[in-house]
Parts: C-alpha cells; sequence; structure tokens
C-alpha cells in the first residue's frame, strides 16, 4: 500500500474515531441526564414524603424526636412539642428538656428509654405532670432511637390510650371483642383466646372457631338495628357448663363492642332460691297457722291452705291475686276482721306497714265471732309482706290457768321486803325469800331440810315460844274449811324483844302465804312521835297562852304611856323644848312598841286559824287615799313624796277594811322607811283579767337578791326596829284574802310590792269572800 493510501486510511480511522468518541460522549451525556432526573425525581419523592410526614405528625398533635447518642433533635411537632412541655410543667420548649424530664419522671421510665436508645427495644409508656397527662412511644431505626411523644390536657387526661385499654381487657377473666357489622370478630382479648383455644385471631378464623355463635348473632343485630342487645347464654367455658351475660353496644365509627360476665354463680343461687322458695311453700301449706305473703306491690302472691280455711275466702277468687286492700275489704264485708269505728284509718294503717323495715311487734284481732287471733308481720326478703294468722283462743284459756300459778309467785315477790313463807294445803313449804331465812336466823339447808310447816316451826320456835300461835296459824295453813282460812294479821312479841307483826292470805290455789314484819322500830317511833306530838301541842297552847297574855298585859301600861306623853307634848309652855321632843320620842316608842305587840298578835291568830275576816264593801279609791293621808306627814317629815294612782275603774272590793289597811300600811312604812331623801313612794291600784292588784313601790335602795327569796319570812326586817313581821303579815294577810304577793326589786332602783287579789272569790279562811264593781 502506497503512503497515501496509508494516510487516507489512517485519516478515515481518525475520522471514524472521533466520530465514534462523540456519539460515545452524545450516548453517555444522555444517561447522564437521565440519571439526574432520575435523581431530582427521588429528591423532590423524599421532600414531599418529608413534608407528608411532618404533616400528618403535626395533624395528629403529636411530636416525633429523633435521639442519637442521647441526644434530642425535633422532627417534627414544634407545637405539639411545646404542649407536651407545659403538661410536664417545663418552663423551656426543646427536645432535650423533655427527654431527661422523662427520664427523670419514673425510673421504670428511665429503664425503658435506655432499652430502647442501647438496645432497639420499643416501649411505651405515660408520664403524669401537673398539668396534664404525656403519652410515649419508642422505636429503633438503624443508628437513630424514634420517639412519638402526644399530650392530653384537661378532662382527657384521664383516658387510657388505645394500647392501654387493649392491655386493661386482656386482663379480664372473660372474654370481650370488637365484632364487625357481620358479628364476626375483628379484636379479641386473651380470656376470648384462651376460650377457643387459639394463638390469635388469624388463627381462629382459618379454624373456623368462635367464643359462641349466638354471641356473634347478638352483636350482627345490635350493629343492624344501632341498639344495645343483651341475652344469657349457657356455655361450655374452662371445662364446665357456664353461664354468661352476652352485651352488644354499638361503638361509634363502627363496629360493635361486645362484653361479657360470668354470671353462673348467680343462675344458680337463683336457681337455688326457686327452689327453696317451693320448698318453703310446701312446708307452709302444711301448717295449722294461715300463712299469706304480698308482693312489693300489695298484690298476694302466695297463701296455704289454712289461709283459705280461716277467712273463708274462695280459692278461685285468691288465684286471681287480689291486692291486700281488696282481701281486707271482703273480709269487712263478712264481719271477719276486728270491728273499728274508722275502717278507713285501720286499713291505710295496715296498709303503711309496708314502708316499715324494722321489726314489727305481734297484734291481737278480736274476731266478731269470738274468736282471738295473733297476727304475725314480718317483712318479706323477697319484698313486700309476710302474714300469719294463728287462732290462739284455745291457748289464751290455757294461759289463764297458768296466770293463777303466776300470780302465787307474784303475791310472793310482792312481800320481799318482809319475810314470806307460802305453804300449800297439805302443809308443804312451796316458797319462801331470803327475808325469811334472816328474819329467823336460818339457813337454806336447814329450812329445806324441814320440808313442812311442822319442821318450820322447830326451826323457829327458839325465836317465838307461843306454841298457841303456831297452832292457830296451822290451822290458818292446813284446815279446809274457809272460814279457817280467812285472812289475819296480828302481833307477837318475841324471846329478843322484838315486836312482830304477821299476817296470811290464802292464795287462789289453795296454797296460804305467811308474811311477817319486824315493828319494833316502827311501833317505839310511833310512841315517840305521839309524845312529840302531845308536848308540841302543849307547847303551842302555852305559847299562844303566853303571847296573849304578854301582850295584854302590855297593852294597859302602853295605853298610859301614850296618853301621859301626848298629855305632856301638848301642855304648852309648862315644858321646855327639850321635854316636849322627849314627850314626843316616848310617844313614838310606846306607838311603835303597840303596832308591834299587835303584830304578835295578829300572826300568832293567823298561825292558830283563828283569825276571822269582817268582810265589807270596800272602795279602794277611798282607800288608797286614806292611807296616803296617814302617811303623808311622816313622808314629809323624810322629805319623800307620796305619789297617788287610783283608776276611776277599779271600784269596790269586798273584803276586810281593817286588815287591807293594815297591808298598805306595812307596805308603806317599808317603803318610806327605805327610801332616801328627794324620792319617791308611788301608792297604786289597777284593775287586771280576773283581779285586782294593790301596788306600792319606792325609789329606794332596792332589795339584794339573796335577801328577795326570804324577804316575806319572819324576822327578816328586825334591823329596821320592830320583830320583823311586817312583811311577813302582809303575805299571811293577803294569803288570807285569797290573793297573794309579788316582789319586783334590783338593788340600787328600788322596790315594788304587787298585791294580787282575785276577782272572783278565793279566799281561803272565808268562803263568802267575793268582789264587787
Amino acid at each position: 500500500m502506497s503512503a497515501r493510501e496509508l494516510m487516507l486510511a489512517a485519516a478515515a480511522g481518525a475520522i471514524s474515531l472521533a466520530i465514534s468518541a462523540v456519539l460515545w460522549a452524545f450516548a453517555q451525556r444522555r444517561a447522564a441526564d437521565r440519571r439526574v432526573a432520575g435523581l431530582k425525581a427521588r429528591i423532590r419523592q423524599l421532600e414531599v414524603g418529608a413534608e407528608t410526614a411532618q404533616a400528618s405528625a403535626e395533624a395528629f398533635d403529636s411530636a416525633l424526636l429523633a435521639v442519637e447518642d442521647g441526644q434530642a433533635l425535633l422532627a417534627s411537632g414544634e407545637e405539639s412539642l411545646a404542649v407536651c412541655c407545659t403538661a410536664l410543667g417545663l418552663s423551656v420548649h426543646d427536645p432535650q428538656y423533655l427527654l431527661n424530664a422523662l427520664m427523670r419522671a419514673d425510673p421504670d421510665h428511665a429503664r425503658r428509654l435506655r432499652g430502647l436508645f442501647e438496645r432497639g427495644e420499643a416501649c411505651a409508656f405515660e408520664v403524669k405532670g401537673p398539668a396534664g397527662v404525656v403519652t410515649v412511644e419508642g422505636r429503633a431505626a438503624g443508628a437513630l432511637a424514634w420517639l412519638r411523644v402526644s399530650a392530653v390536657l384537661g378532662e382527657d387526661q384521664g383516658l387510657p390510650t388505645a394500647p392501654r385499654f387493649a392491655a386493661f381487657l386482656n386482663a379480664r377473666s372473660c372474654p370481650a371483642w370488637i365484632a364487625a357489622a357481620d358479628g364476626s370478630p375483628v379484636w379479641v382479648n386473651a380470656a376470648w383466646l384462651k376460650a377457643v383455644d387459639a394463638a390469635s385471631l388469624d388463627e381462629a378464623a382459618q379454624r373456623g372457631v368462635a367464643f359462641d355463635k349466638g354471641a356473634d348473632a347478638i352483636a350482627s343485630e345490635a350493629a343492624n338495628l344501632g341498639q344495645r342487645r343483651e341475652a344469657v347464654r349457657w356455655l361450655s367455658f374452662g371445662g364446665r357448663r357456664r353461664a354468661f351475660l352476652i352485651a352488644a353496644q354499638p361503638l361509634e365509627g363502627g363496629g360493635v363492642g361486645v362484653w361479657t360476665d360470668d354470671l353462673t354463680d348467680l343462675e344458680e343461687a337463683r336457681e337455688e332460691t326457686r327452689r327453696n322458695i317451693e320448698a318453703h311453700d310446701e312446708t307452709l301449706n302444711r301448717l295449722d297457722d294461715a300463712v299469706v305473703i304480698f308482693d312489693g306491690a300489695k298484690r298476694l302472691s302466695f297463701h296455704n291452705t289454712a289461709f283459705a280455711e280461716l277467712w273463708g275466702l274462695e280459692p278461685a277468687w285468691l288465684a286471681e291475686r287480689p291486692t291486700h286492700g281488696e282481701i281486707l275489704d271482703r273480709l269487712r264485708q263478712r264481719r271477719r276482721i276486728p270491728e273499728t269505728a274508722d275502717y278507713a284509718k285501720w286499713k291505710a294503717a295496715e296498709l303503711d306497714r309496708y314502708e316499715k323495715l324494722e321489726q314489727q311487734p305481734d297484734d291481737m284481732w278480736s274476731t266478731p265471732d269470738g274468736r282471738t287471733l295473733r297476727v304475725v308481720r314480718q317483712s318479706h326478703p323477697l319484698g313486700g309482706l309476710l302474714l300469719l294468722f294463728a287462732d290462739i283462743t284455745g291457748e289464751l284459756k290455757m294461759k289463764a290457768q297458768y296466770n293463777a300459778l303466776i300470780q302465787v309467785q307474784q303475791a310472793t315477790l310482792d312481800k320481799l321486803s318482809d319475810a314470806v313463807a307460802v305453804f300449800g294445803s297439805d302443809g308443804r313449804l312451796r316458797l319462801h325469800n331470803e327475808s325469811f331465812e334472816r328474819f329467823w336466823n336460818i339457813t337454806p339447808l336447814q329450812i329445806e331440810a324441814a320440808g313442812d310447816f311442822e319442821g318450820v316451826v322447830e326451826l323457829c320456835v327458839h325465836k317465838l315460844h307461843d306454841m298457841v300461835f303456831w297452832k292457830d296459824l296451822k290451822g290458818r295453813v292446813a284446815d279446809p274449811d274457809p272460814m279457817a282460812r280467812m285472812p289475819i294479821t296480828g302481833e307477837a312479841q318475841t324471846s329478843d324483844d322484838r315486836t312482830v307483826e304477821y299476817r296470811t292470805r290464802p292464795l287462789p290455789d289453795g296454797a296460804t302465804l305467811v308474811a311477817f314484819t319486824d315493828v319494833t322500830d316502827a311501833r317505839r317511833l310511833e310512841s315517840a312521835l305521839a309524845d312529840r306530838e302531845q308536848a308540841l301541842s302543849e307547847a303551842e297552847r302555852l305559847k299562844r297562852d303566853f303571847v296573849g297574855n304578854v301582850s295584854y298585859e302590855l297593852r294597859t301600861p302602853l295605853t298610859t304611856i301614850i296618853g301621859y306623853s301626848e298629855l305632856l307634848e301638848h301642855s304648852g309652855d309648862g315644858l321646855t323644848e327639850r321635854a316636849r321632843g322627849y314627850a314626843a320620842a316616848v310617844k313614838s316608842a310606846a306607838t311603835q312598841l303597840a303596832r308591834s305587840i299587835d303584830d304578835v298578835l295578829d300572826m300568832a291568830q293567823i298561825d292558830a286559824d283563828e283569825m276571822a275576816l269582817d268582810l265589807v264593801d270596800v272602795n279602794v279609791s277611798d282607800l288608797l287615799i286614806e292611807v296616803a293621808s296617814r302617811w303623808r306627814p311622816e313622808a314629809e317629815a323624810g322629805k319623800v313624796s307620796i305619789v297617788l294612782e287610783r283608776p276611776d275603774n277599779v271600784g269596790v272590793i269586798r273584803g276586810d277594811r281593817r286588815r287591807l289597811s293594815q297591808v298598805l300600811d306595812h307596805l308603806m312604812e317599808n317603803a318610806i322607811g327605805q327610801t332616801p331623801a328627794g324620792g319617791a313612794v308611788t301608792l297604786a291600784a289597777r284593775k287586771a283579767l280576773g283581779e285586782v292588784q294593790l301596788q306600792v313601790s319606792d325609789t329606794g335602795r332596792g332589795i339584794p337578791f339573796h335577801v328577795q327569796a326570804h324577804i316575806f319570812d319572819r324576822f327578816i326586817g328586825r334591823e329596821r326596829g320592830g320583830p320583823g313581821l311586817g312583811l311577813a303579815l302582809v303575805k299571811a294577810l293577803t294569803e288570807l284574802h285569797g290573793g297573794w304577793v309579788a316582789l319586783e326589786s334590783e338593788p340600787g332602783a328600788g322596790a315594788t310590792f304587787t298585791c294580787h287579789l282575785p276577782e272572783v272569790a278565793t279566799a281561803v279562811s272565808q268562803p263568802e269572800l267575793g268582789f264587787a264593781t
């Protein structure tokens, strides 16, 4: 080949190589463009996925944390992170702060998180904070650990999560599951799987087994109707036949929740109760007493044959289950129940017994046909009321005979303070008390060994030697003649100088009660009291005679003293001023002594019940004017004013004018004496409802409280001069007129004495006493 050909060949090769290189470069560029476009699409897809993941996390109120080497970063859910930090009470909303708070919340939580970070173990738990509950779910992916946290605040913070609620249902010993609309289970608890002996729901579905086909039908019915359905079914469970309550409730969002409860014990108890009731009813039918049971609606639920026979009620009518009120109405129409004046009230009281839960006392019914029924009422355990009617007419007759024996014992017990013994008609000792043993100084063994009347006499004769007495007493005990057994009472003298009173009483059953009483002290006391009463009577007589004689003996010289003192007082210039003052003092003292003597005599007459009232019509206004006029000079001498209050409607009073004046005089004297200069004494009268009041009040120093209770006692006012009988005499004279006296006083505020005289005559000593208007 020539050089030209070689050059042309080399040029052609170079050109071919260049064209091939260009074509390869174009092919490589096109492949690179395709790879870049694929990578851009992949990047775009990842960006969309990341945005979708973040949006979904934020849409469900949860935050996603990525943890690597203990450092937490927020992947999504910034707002949810803030809510979780708030629930745990954290002021800083930071992922690391939240992770640290979760580790500190509970040692168990820290253990679970370390297992997630170090070994990739999944975990789920809840942390309760001050403001809410934070739910944590942890999963591992490669070198990262992912935590999804969500918070529940407010009222929903107590609601469990779905896993916790599923764990709760799994802890139940009875099956529970969620069914689809056709009744087939879509979720089951551990008890359901145990009941069908399957490891999972898928295995049970493959084997075609179910807890109960009837339960599935109930769930399907509840789903189709949208209503709760319940039924009790007997199933084989745990190796035995058991009763389950199947409850199906449609759930929000679809599906049916099925809940079971083991009612085996309840159903068996119910069956046992039914059998017991039947046996109980059969037993009641065999009783002679009438028994009837009314239910809570007061309607007849059971009666035995004796009930229909007792009241003569038709079995066909009773089979219609009439009410309690209807039965009472029919019995009343036939005059079978007790007669009552107010049947409606009696019936209402009977029907009201259903409301009383406490034990009700037995009742007695006396029916018009002469029978006596004991009525027993008690609340029935199943509700309502049970009544039992027992005809005790014959029982009462027997009880009357038994009461005769009770009377013997009662008569003995009534004499327990005395020495008592009861002897039968055969002379045997039946009863005795401890006082009998102490009285005769004998032991229980001795009296038990004695046995009869003769043996008892041998034990007692050393205290009472009179055999005639014992012989007569034996006749009272053993003689069948009714006249010999007549009750006797007498006294005897014992060897130790005791006076013994004995009594015999025949008893209804033919026995005789003998009682002994030591009356030695009583007789001595009676004698001493009689002697003392005689001495007191003699002393009272001597006192009255002494007071009367002394008083009358003193009157004569006092009259002479008063007369001569008045003569000296009015003798003119014959005496000096001092001498006339002495004469006035003598007259005043003599007058006071005369008044004191009169008070003593009046009180003595009242004590002896010898004072008689001279009753006349007394004008109350005139009486007040007279008393005020009489005491005005003395009041003026003490610079005390007298205020007179006398209403016109007081009228007249029938009484002893002198005694009423005497009452007011004593009250005025007391008031003026207790009132300082410048004070006032008020004399008043008023007519109140059914009485007339005479009142004297002052502005003096008052009466101490401890003295007021005894102010009307005798000798209380002796510090003011005289015998201190003034207020006591006021009280006695007022009561003699049929009235009473009242005192109102406070220390330093004066005193008010009020004599209440009745408008209608109630005099103690004068039955003719009365008032006129």
